[in-house]
């Protein structure tokens, strides 16, 4: 499926994105109502990159995403969906550069089965989940997606800048060790790219992923942000939950443990560097908590990745 499937031919493609900034929300809503056959929008969130609603489409409840304008790591993500193909996570249905038509996953958000205290259980069905987004062949066209190598650009640049400051940080350390990383990368598949607790919805057809961040790289980084949430200190700040959630992810989806952790720390470090930049102190401490948990357990000094 291509952009150009729902009449946006090439000409048209180039046009297009001044077309939708100048519509208000309002008029951008109808536009999309009357052009893909909708009906009984209703909000269901307002986010920074997009306005949600669900709609009904051939009788059936399904959601409405509407971009920002200069919005694209959501147009990435709707690639990602596409490729996955409703395999692990909700069907994309209808897309331009503009909106996404989805599945609605109605059910509960996967966060409530650890507020059950089943934290274990929602780690194993976090495993199904990947499986499924990872069961796509490894030949499938990687096209728009973005690679781990430019992922990571912000962990470089923090590591760099503090290599040249003479400060030999958890940041050099991580960006040392992720090179190393990508420069093997094994099993690589379209990934997620965002996969935790709050981003994966129970449904008609189970437990499914969104919010896809349009990646392609080694399967195993799917697991890393699974490790770093939920957001309750309480269980990702322990040492010992950590490690058993990781046993359980590199056991049940066929994973070497230590590039479980090394992927994990390497992320924990690069969402410090995001948040950093954007000034989120609270964050950064959040992820470099984790990074510190893991790094003992990589005996960087002595193991290869």
């Amino acid at each position: 499926m291509h952009l150009c499937s729902y009449g946006l031919g090439s000409l048209a493609l180039s046009h297009f994105d001044g077309i939708m900034a100048a519509m208000s929300d309002t008029n951008k809503l109808n536009h999309y109502l009357a052009a893909w056959k909708l009906s009984n929008p209703q909000l269901l969130t307002q986010t920074m990159t997009s306005h949600i609603y669900t709609v009904t489409h051939r009788a059936e409840t399904v959601v409405l995403k509407l971009l920002s304008p200069s919005e694209t790591e959501e147009q990435r993500g709707a690639l990602s969906l596409r490729y996955f193909g409703g395999h692990g996570a909700v069907r994309l249905l209808r897309y331009d550069k503009g909106a996404q038509l989805m599945e609605y996953a109605a059910g509960d958000e996967l966060v409530t089965v650890v507020e059950r205290g089943e934290d274990e259980r929602a780690t194993r069905i976090i495993t199904q989940v990947i499986a499924q987004l990872h069961s796509i062949p490894h030949d499938a066209p990687h096209d728009g997606l973005v690679s781990l190598d430019r992922w990571f650009g912000a962990l470089f640049a923090k590591a760099g800048a503090d290599k040249q400051a003479g400060i030999e940080s958890i940041y050099v350390r991580s960006a040392a060790l992720t090179e190393r990383l990508l420069a093997d990368q094994r099993d690589i598949r379209v990934l997620h790219g965002d996969i935790h607790h709050y981003n994966i919805r129970q449904s008609s057809r189970g437990w499914l992923a969104f919010d896809p961040k349009g990646l392609v790289g080694e399967r195993t980084y799917d697991c890393a942000n699974a490790l770093c949430n939920p957001v309750m200190p309480e269980l990702v700040h322990n040492e010992t939950r950590l490690l058993t959630n990781a046993a359980i992810l590199a056991d049940r989806l066929s994973l070497d443990p230590w590039r479980v952790l090394a992927f994990t720390y390497a992320y924990a470090c690069l969402n410090a560097s995001w948040w950093l930049e954007l000034g989120g102190s609270d964050i950064v401490q959040w992820a470099l908590n984790v990074a510190v948990i893991i790094e003992p357990h990589l005996e960087l000094s002595q193991k290869n990745a």
